[in-house]
C-alpha cells in the first residue's frame, strides 16, 4: 500500500499509477483507502486534473519514500551479498553546472584510485538534491549555498569546498572577449539571457548596485538554454564560474570585479555512508581547487578603465 500511495502522489494520478504497477484503477484505489482507514486521516484529494496528497498525506509521503527506499537498498544488499559480490552502486547528485564540470572530474579520479566502481550521477537543484540524501536516494550530493540557502539539517553531514565567482558568458566575437574583469557600468548597454527569475534578481541587483540597469530581454528554459542564446550572439548570461571549462566553444566568459559569489558545499547522510564517500570528497575537494582559476584564461592583464564599481557578495540561484 505504501509504494501504490507513493506512486499516486508523484503520477497524479489513479490510472496512471495503476498502469505503471500492472494493477486495476480499483485496485489502487482499494489500497489507499485502505491505508487512510489504516492512518486515520485522509491521503488524497481529488481535483480537476487528478489527485493530490493533503497536508497529511505530504507528511506521510515523505517519510514513506524514505523507507521504502531503504528497503529496496536492504533487498540489493542482501542479494549481492548473497552472491559473495557486495557492490552498492555510488549515487551521486549534484547542481547542473556542478554535475557539467567538476563532478564527473572528480568521479574519473575516484576511479583511477579506486578501481571499479559502479556510479550514478542526477542532476538537479540544491533543495531536491537535499531532499534525496535525506530519503537514502543519494549517497552525496555537491549544492551551493545560494537562495533559498541551505538547510540547516542534523540528519546530514555538511562540508565547504569553497567559494564559487560568477562569471559573464559571451559570444566569442563579443567585444569584451579576451578582456577583463569588467565593472557591470562597461555591459549596461547589453541584452541579458536568463533561465530562472532568481538568477534574474541578482543580476538586476547587481546592476542596480553598480548605478545603471540590467536588460533582461530573453528567458531560457534551462541552462544549456541560456548558452544556447549567448553563443549564437543574441545576448549576453551571469553563469557560474565552476563552468568555465566545461563550456561549449563557441562561448567564451569574461570576469567581473567585485563578483558575485555562492559556496560550494557536499552533504552526505548522518549515517551508513558508501565506502566511496570519503575518497570521493577528497576527489571533489582537489577537482573545485583546480577550476576556482580557471576562468582567469578568459582575463588576460589588459583590465577594463572604466571606474570602480561598488563592490557585491551575494548568493545566487541554482545552476
Amino acid at each position: 500500500m505504501w509504494r501504490t500511495f507513493v506512486t499516486v502522489c508523484r503520477l497524479g494520478s489513479l490510472s496512471a499509477a495503476a498502469a505503471e504497477l500492472h494493477h486495476t484503477q480499483s485496485a489502487v484505489s482499494r489500497q489507499i483507502a485502505g491505508l487512510e482507514r489504516q492512518l486515520g486521516v485522509p491521503l488524497v484529494e481529488r481535483h480537476a486534473r487528478g489527485v493530490r496528497p493533503t497536508p497529511a498525506g505530504q507528511v506521510f509521503r515523505h517519510h514513506a519514500l524514505a523507507t521504502l527506499n531503504e528497503a529496496d537498498r536492504a533487498v540489493r544488499a542482501a542479494r549481492e551479498a548473497g552472491d559473495g559480490a557486495f557492490d552498492r552502486p555510488l549515487a551521486v547528485g549534484a547542481t547542473p553546472s556542478l554535475a557539467a564540470g567538476i563532478v564527473p572530474e572528480a568521479i574519473r579520479s575516484l576511479l583511477k584510485q579506486a578501481g571499479s566502481v559502479r556510479w550514478s550521477l542526477f542532476p538537479g537543484l540544491s533543495t531536491q538534491l537535499h531532499h534525496r540524501v535525506l530519503v537514502g536516494e543519494l549517497d552525496i550530493a555537491v549544492v551551493t549555498d545560494a537562495p533559498p540557502g541551505l538547510p540547516h539539517d542534523p540528519r546530514v553531514e555538511r562540508r565547504f569546498l569553497g567559494l564559487d565567482d560568477m562569471v559573464v558568458a559571451l559570444p566569442v566575437d563579443h567585444p569584451q572577449a579576451g578582456r577583463g574583469p569588467v565593472h557591470m557600468q562597461t555591459l549596461a548597454d547589453q541584452t541579458w539571457a536568463e533561465d530562472n527569475d532568481g538568477s534574474a534578481a541578482l543580476l538586476r541587483q547587481h546592476a542596480a548596485r553598480a548605478g545603471v540597469s540590467a536588460r533582461i530581454d530573453l528567458t531560457a528554459a534551462d541552462l544549456p538554454g541560456k548558452l544556447a542564446l549567448v553563443a549564437t550572439g543574441h545576448a549576453i548570461a551571469l553563469i557560474p564560474g565552476v563552468l568555465t571549462r566545461a563550456l561549449r566553444p563557441d562561448v567564451t566568459t569574461v570576469s567581473l570585479v567585485d563578483p558575485p559569489t555562492r559556496g560550494i558545499h557536499t552533504i552526505t547522510p548522518g549515517r551508513g555512508p558508501h565506502p566511496c564517500t570519503a575518497p570521493l570528497l577528497d576527489q571533489l575537494a582537489t577537482a573545485f581547487a583546480s577550476v576556482r582559476p580557471a576562468h582567469a584564461a578568459h582575463r588576460p592583464a589588459d583590465t577594463d578603465a572604466h571606474p570602480a564599481a561598488p563592490a557585491l557578495r551575494d548568493g545566487v540561484t541554482d545552476s
